[in-house]
């Protein structure tokens, strides 16, 4: 089978984002050079960059991807804040009242304490679980 060119890559992998309902395709733009892809644009969610990403490195020909997708938020710190806040609360694990957030854009920072080391990882995963967290520092001391 002959190689793919560059042109065809691209035409593909921009195929691909369209085709792809979690991606808003029209945000993002694609350029190949030596089966390299490079992926540039903007999104809302953190997961969709991962997605365009992942769809771009499954298609034939292709040898990396460069993904320059930056993740821009529509949702305020306020809102991320208050998003975890509720998870927190959900969670039968926490004891939501031991634990403090900071938001500072997309960085998200625990601090506080709990009662078990599981208990300081569940509130890592529900920090990360917001789509728009870039990063989570986790201060949280485990205490009995």
């Amino acid at each position: 089978m002959a190689e793919r060119t560059d042109a065809e890559i691209a035409a593909a992998a921009a195929r691909a984002l369209e085709w792809d309902a979690l991606i808003p395709a029209d945000k993002i733009k694609v350029t190949v050079s030596k089966g390299w892809v490079t992926l540039k644009g903007e999104v809302e969610w953190h997961f969709q960059k991962e997605d365009a990403e992942r769809v771009a490195r499954r298609l034939a020909g292709v040898r990396g991807v460069t993904n320059l997708i930056s993740v821009k938020p529509r949702i305020s710190a306020q809102g991320i804040k208050q998003n975890i806040e509720e998870a927190l609360i959900r969670s039968a694990e926490m004891d939501a009242k031991r634990i403090q957030l900071e938001v500072d854009g997309s960085k998200v920072i625990l601090k506080g304490s709990v009662r078990s080391y599981p208990s300081k990882e569940e509130a890592e995963r529900i920090a990360w679980s917001s789509p728009v967290v870039t990063s989570v520092e986790n201060r949280i001391v485990v205490s009995f």
